[in-house]
């Protein structure tokens, strides 16, 4: 489901316009982006649409009416982890919803603290509470007293060691990245999967410094799974479906619950409600496939409803 993605300046290049004009469209929401990070990227089907939308258009009868204005209108704004499944909710949703669905792939905790600061309208979360061992909930608990939100359940998701093909520093446990001769690539601070790795270090008393690697970090699945399949790393911790995606191999830990959180306003609620009905629908789940690595037995379940402080009222 992944997709080729360019830079800002390649599309500058590609378009033979200024790096400056190419924030300018993004900021008019003439071009959507995506985040992956710090690093603004864009999907090769957005920028057919976009060269698409800049041909001119047919010349009209005079007599013809003028055409009505376009209506301005404020994009949802996603936040949190980066998924494959989360990309390709957001290409389908659009398309089937006429919506602008602005993904900022930041990690679970930054996502999350995002949607509590009102700073974006879902969040895509998989947090382990090393406490409780339950994922997502007692994360919200803490965090949404007051807010009207809904958690659906997304996936679950296998998480383990991603090895070159055939294993060859025959990795089998969390011991085994202290050794001398292993490399490490690990994720960022405040991504899902980092708080899956360190409660299992904790949980096995292993320290991180002893971990050849620890410190050097990537923000998304595929990006630390490149290190493996270029040689430059022997081993890091992640998703199955990224090491499908580069044919390497999986030694499974553990399935985890991966959430979108909902943060209903007064300006938001209608749009939140369609992509609810859309996650749902038969439509979007037909159009899943490649699935390695993923349980989608409970897409679109509701959690977590949630009983406004306030009112009283369940959502």
């Amino acid at each position: 489901m992944g997709t080729k993605t360019y830079t800002p300046d390649e599309v500058a290049q590609i378009f033979q316009i200024s790096k400056h004009t190419v924030y300018e469209l993004i900021k008019r929401g003439e071009l959507q982006a995506f985040r992956v990070g710090n690093k603004m990227r864009f999907e090769e089907e957005e920028l057919e649409r976009f060269k698409e939308s800049t041909k001119a258009p047919a010349k009209k009868a005079m007599t013809e009416e003028p055409a009505a204005p376009v209506l301005s209108f404020s994009p949802i704004r996603l936040a949190g982890s980066h998924d494959f499944l989360v990309e390709h909710l957001v290409k389908k949703a659009s398309a089937a919803l006429n919506l602008q669905i602005q993904p900022t792939f930041i990690g679970s905790l930054e996502g999350l603290m995002m949607l509590y600061r009102g700073q974006s309208d879902i969040a895509a979360i998989h947090m382990l509470d090393p406490e409780s061992k339950e994922y997502n909930l007692p994360f919200i608990n803490r965090l949404f007293i007051y807010e009207t939100i809904s958690v659906l359940r997304f996936a679950s998701r296998e998480q383990g060691f991603i090895v070159a093909k055939g294993n060859p520093k025959k990795i089998r446990d969390f011991h085994d990245l202290a050794k001398k001769d292993i490399r490490f690539v690990n994720r960022q601070k405040g991504s899902g999967t980092r708080f899956l790795l360190d409660s299992k270090l904790s949980e096995f008393s292993i320290e991180p410094k002893n971990i050849n690697g620890y410190d050097k970090e990537e923000w998304n699945h595929l990006a630390t799974a490149s290190y493996i399949s270029r040689g430059m790393a022997d081993v890091t911790f992640g998703i199955k479906s990224a090491a499908s995606h580069l044919g390497l191999d999986f030694i499974p830990i553990a399935c985890e619950h991966f959430d979108l959180v909902f943060r209903f306003s007064n300006e938001n609620k209608e749009d939140l409600n369609r992509i609810i009905h859309y996650l749902q629908s038969a439509a979007f789940k037909n159009s899943l496939s490649d699935l390695d690595g993923y349980d989608i037995r409970d897409l679109g379940l509701a959690i977590y409803p949630t009983t406004n402080s306030k009112t009283g009222e369940t959502k």
